[in-house]
């Protein structure tokens, strides 16, 4: 039973945060399910956060996220917590996938469950539920796409570099997958990767030392959305939007500048909203007594210059 819809990308959400120290009551009449957060600076994030809030609002089910601001320990910290607190459901959008596993099959073993989403927690893990896109598929696809780019617009040829997060176990997955496809091209000269840390701040910093140290780069790979802003912002600082191409994950309004301005030529696009709605969807049914898929996929568009104008309205 596939429980995700799509739904129209929502704009950022407006800080619906847990502060553990205040802990919260949970409701006789209806379950409570607390989703582990990465950060909420990210948009992507922001809009999960949102779209399980609707299906929450919808479901009428008590939603309480916590935002781990980029640190997997505090993210295990939670899970322990809501577990003394006894929620009914956990919805896990992991940093560290290897990590959290401890705290994941304490959860398990205290009766509640378990719904991963985005992150790929180990397949032999007790969640519930896999609730994402192909990210190693994807990065295959931005991957060919790139490569046709490159064969129409770029002489055919390219020096890359990849700014991605080394400390995220997802962003790693999509880097493999784009350098397996780009790599056995013989006209793709590869520049490194440089470490954004999955942080905006940094990954401009990174980006930026990646043009200066390379004068001849052709083509950036952004891993995602702190990845793509920081390039997008380095090119632009560095006035290289006629001589380097970007790729990358999630859209931004910077990036649909970007778009428009010729330099960023393709962006993998989710759904984080329908992902977000999934992951309470399937909370739910198991908390009705029902059964979920084990994998649930949510398709991927990779945004151009020819298929951007219906996402303009929300990235503004």
């Amino acid at each position: 039973m596939q429980f995700w819809t799509r739904r129209s990308l929502l704009a950022a959400t407006t800080g619906v945060a847990l502060a553990l120290t205040g802990g919260f009551a949970i409701a006789q009449d209806k379950p409570t399910f607390a989703l582990i957060q990465i950060n909420q600076q990210a948009l992507f994030f922001t809009q999960m956060n949102e779209g399980a809030q609707k299906a929450a609002d919808a479901a009428g089910a008590n939603l309480v996220i916590f935002n781990a601001n980029n640190d997997p320990a505090a993210q295990n910290n939670a899970i322990e917590t809501y577990i003394q607190q006894k929620v009914n459901g956990l919805i896990v959008v992991a940093i560290d996938t290897n990590g959290i596993m401890s705290a994941v099959k304490a959860a398990d073993a205290a009766g509640i469950p378990i719904v991963a989403v985005d992150a790929v927690l180990p397949a032999d893990g007790p969640q519930k539920a896999q609730i994402g896109v192909d990210n190693e598929g994807a990065g295959k696809m931005i991957g060919e796409h790139f490569l046709k780019v490159m064969a129409a617009d770029m002489g055919g040829k390219a020096k890359l570099g990849i700014v991605g997060a080394l400390n995220s176990t997802i962003q790693n997955i999509r880097q493999k997958g784009f350098e397996e496809v780009v790599g056995a091209n013989s006209n793709v000269s590869m520049a490194g990767v440089v470490d954004g840390r999955n942080v905006q701040d940094n990954a401009l910093a990174a980006a930026e030392n990646l043009i200066t140290a390379n004068p001849d780069l052709t083509a950036i790979y952004a891993t995602g959305e702190p990845a793509l802003l920081g390039a997008v912002a380095a090119i632009e600082s560095q006035g290289k939007q006629g001589q380097v191409k970007l790729v990358g994950w999630d859209l931004t309004a910077s990036a649909i500048k970007g778009i428009d301005g010729g330099y960023v030529v393709g962006v993998v696009q989710q759904d984080p909203a329908g992902m977000g709605s999934a992951a309470v969807d399937a909370l739910m049914a198991i908390y009705k007594g029902g059964t979920v898929e084990k994998g649930i996929s949510v398709p991927i568009t990779i945004v151009t210059k020819d298929n951007v104008d219906p996402y303009r309205a929300v990235f503004k």
